[in-house]
C-alpha cells in the first residue's frame, strides 16, 4: 500500500513539474508590451480617450490570434505626465520583459531616448516630435503619424493657400502669423522652429509668441498682446482644452485671427468647449476622426462598443483612432519580424524587430485615414505631408492635403545642418 502510494505521489508530482514547465513555455510565447499612459496629467484632457484605445486595439489584436499565433500581453501604467515618474514606470515595463514599449508624451519620450537607445526597446510613442525621427540620434522611436514639424509646417501652408488669396489685404501686405503654445512643455515648443521657417519661407511678418499654459481657462491677457500685433493667423500647440479657452476669449475679444492647430489640441471636443468660437478653425488631422467612414474604421467602431462599453461611442474621439495607428504599426512589425525567424517574445529582440520588422515597411496602409506609412534605416519620418481639416457648418471638412516632400523635394531631403526640413 505505501508503494503504492509512493507511485502515485511521484506521478503526481510529475505531472505538476510537467504542468509547472508547460505552463512556463507557455508564458514564455507571450510577446509582452508596455505602456505608458496620461489619464491623470496635464495632457489628461486627450490621453484618456488615447489610453482606452489602445486597450481595445490589443483586445482585437489578440481576438485575431495576436502575432502569428503568439498572444500580446499589454501591461500599462498612469505616469500623470510626470517625466521622473515616466522614467520609474520605464524601468518596471524593462524589467517586465517589455519588447516595445507604447510611450505618450513628448518630454518624457525626449527624456527617455538615450536609455531607450541603449536598452534598444522599440517605443512607438503618441509624442510626434520631429527630433524623434533621425535614426542617427533616436534609433528605436517610431511613431505613425505626422511629425509636429510636418504638421505646422503643413498647417500654415494650407492657411496660406486657401485663406490668404481670399483676404481683403492679399497682394497689399505680408501676412502677419504668431503662435500661441506653453513654452515650458517641450510637446508644445517641439515644431516652433518650424513653423516659424515655414513662415519666413511663405513670406509672413513674424510676431511675438504668447506663453498659454496647458491649464490655461483664461488667456484674456495673451489675447490682448496678440491685438497689439494685429495677427492674420495664429498657430495654438497645446491640448484642447486651453486651446479652446484661448480660442473662446479670442472670439469674445475680437481679435479676428484665423487659428491653425496643432493635432493634439484639435478633436471632437473643441467645437464642444469653444462653441460658435470653434468656426473656421483648422488643425493637423494625422488621420480620421472617430467614426467616419474610412477603411478600418469599423473595427476601431465595433472594438469599442465590445471592450469599452461603458463609454458612450458619442464621446468617444480622434484620440482612439491614434492609439489604433501606433499599435497596428507594432503589431504589423512584430509580424514581419516573426515571419522573419526573429523570436519576437524574447526580451532583448529589439535591434531584429525594427530591422526585420518596422524598417521594412514602404507605403504600408493601415487604413484609418493615415497617411501610408514607411520607415528607413536613414529615416523614420513616417509621412511626407499632413491632411489639414477645418470645423465650419457643423463638421470637419478638408481644407488641403499637404505633401510638404512633393512641394519642397530639395528641403525634405536636406538634413537641419543643410537647411533642410530633416529633424525640426
Amino acid at each position: 500500500m505505501k508503494k503504492s502510494m509512493l507511485t502515485k505521489l511521484g506521478i503526481l508530482l510529475l505531472a505538476v513539474v510537467f504542468l509547472t514547465a508547460f505552463g512556463t513555455v507557455a508564458a514564455a510565447k507571450k510577446i509582452k508590451v508596455g505602456g505608458l499612459m496620461d489619464c491623470t496629467g496635464a495632457t489628461s484632457d486627450v490621453g484618456k480617450d488615447y489610453a482606452i484605445g489602445m486597450m481595445d486595439a490589443f483586445k482585437y489584436i489578440n481576438s485575431q490570434g495576436g502575432v502569428n499565433g503568439k498572444k500580446l500581453k499589454y501591461t500599462w501604467f498612469d505616469y500623470g505626465y510626470r517625466i521622473p515618474e515616466a522614467i520609474t514606470k520605464y524601468k518596471m515595463l524593462k524589467r517586465l520583459g517589455s519588447v516595445a514599449i507604447m510611450g505618450w508624451g513628448t518630454g518624457d519620450t525626449e527624456a527617455l531616448s538615450p536609455t531607450v537607445n541603449k536598452d534598444k526597446i522599440p517605443y512607438v510613442s503618441a509624442s510626434y516630435s520631429a527630433h524623434l525621427t533621425n535614426p542617427a540620434k533616436t534609433p528605436y522611436n517610431l511613431f505613425f503619424s505626422s511629425d509636429y514639424s510636418t504638421n505646422a509646417r503643413s498647417c500654415i501652408t494650407a492657411w496660406f493657400d486657401k485663406k490668404w488669396s481670399k483676404h481683403p489685404d492679399f497682394g497689399k501686405r505680408k501676412p502677419r502669423f504668431a503662435a500661441c503654445y506653453m513654452f515650458a512643455s517641450p510637446y508644445c515648443s517641439a515644431p516652433i522652429k518650424a513653423i516659424k521657417n515655414q513662415a519666413k519661407l511663405l513670406g509672413f511678418e513674424v510676431g511675438p509668441d504668447q506663453d498659454v499654459s496647458l491649464f490655461a481657462l483664461d488667456t484674456k491677457s495673451q489675447v490682448m498682446a496678440l491685438k497689439k500685433f494685429k495677427p492674420d493667423l495664429v498657430w495654438h500647440g497645446n491640448t484642447t482644452m486651453s486651446v479652446a479657452a484661448t480660442v473662446r476669449d479670442a472670439y469674445a475679444l475680437g481679435l479676428g485671427a484665423g487659428w491653425i492647430v496643432n493635432n493634439w489640441g484639435f478633436d471632437e471636443n473643441l467645437p464642444r468647449l469653444a462653441g460658435k468660437a470653434a468656426e473656421g478653425v483648422m488643425g493637423a488631422t494625422p488621420c480620421a476622426f472617430f467614426g467616419q467612414d474610412v477603411k478600418n474604421m469599423d473595427l476601431v467602431v465595433s472594438s469599442a462598443e465590445k471592450y469599452s462599453p461603458g463609454v458612450p461611442l458619442g464621446k468617444r474621439l480622434i484620440r482612439t483612432v491614434q492609439a489604433w495607428g501606433d499599435a497596428l504599426v507594432l503589431w504589423e512589425a512584430l509580424k514581419r519580424a516573426d515571419a522573419a525567424g526573429v523570436d519576437v517574445t524574447k526580451k532583448g529582440s529589439g535591434p531584429a524587430i525594427m530591422e526585420k520588422g518596422f524598417e521594412t515597411m514602404r507605403n504600408f496602409d493601415i487604413g484609418l485615414g493615415a497617411a501610408p506609412i514607411s520607415y528607413t534605416a536613414k529615416d523614420h519620418r513616417a509621412a511626407t505631408g499632413c491632411i489639414v481639416q477645418e470645423w465650419k457648418g457643423g463638421k470637419f471638412q478638408v481644407v488641403e492635403d499637404v505633401n510638404l516632400k512633393k512641394r519642397w523635394p530639395k528641403l525634405w531631403d536636406k538634413t537641419e545642418k543643410e537647411g533642410g526640413f530633416f529633424g525640426y
